[in-house]
């Protein structure tokens, strides 16, 4: 069932961590005033637990809760991108940081919305 939803499962796996591992490294550069740290730890909760959603996705037990495992991915993804242009926008993290987050953002939510659809089709 999975492995048909936009590409391999491990692919995902690896792709959802590494991005999580990129918001860590963005969250360490962060200066240590309050407003960034405050954002910083924002994003990095939201960031990190794209991948545990999707892992729990994997162990669900049926689709209705595969899709809402997905979907709840998509949330923190939103939340990222958020977090991500406030940190851009008042100049606490660079453009070239925020640019690479922000596009695997958008990647990740087009791939998670194509594996939403799909499933509810199939529903």
């Amino acid at each position: 069932m999975k492995a048909e939803d936009g590409g391999q499962p491990e692919d995902l796996k690896v792709r959802t961590k590494r991005f999580a591992l990129c918001v860590v490294r963005m969250y360490c550069d962060l200066p240590k005033c309050t407003e960034a740290q405050v954002m910083g730890k924002q994003v990095l909760r939201s960031g990190t637990s794209v991948g545990a959603h999707y892992r729990e996705a994997l162990r669900a037990r049926s689709t209705a809760e595969y899709v809402s495992k997905i979907e709840g991915g998509m949330q923190e993804l939103e939340e990222t991108m958020y977090w991500i242009e406030l940190l851009a926008d008042s100049e606490l993290t660079s453009e070239e940081t925020a640019a690479a987050i922000w596009n695997e953002s958008d990647e990740l939510m087009a791939i998670f919305t194509t594996i939403t659809k799909k499933q509810k089709q199939r529903r």
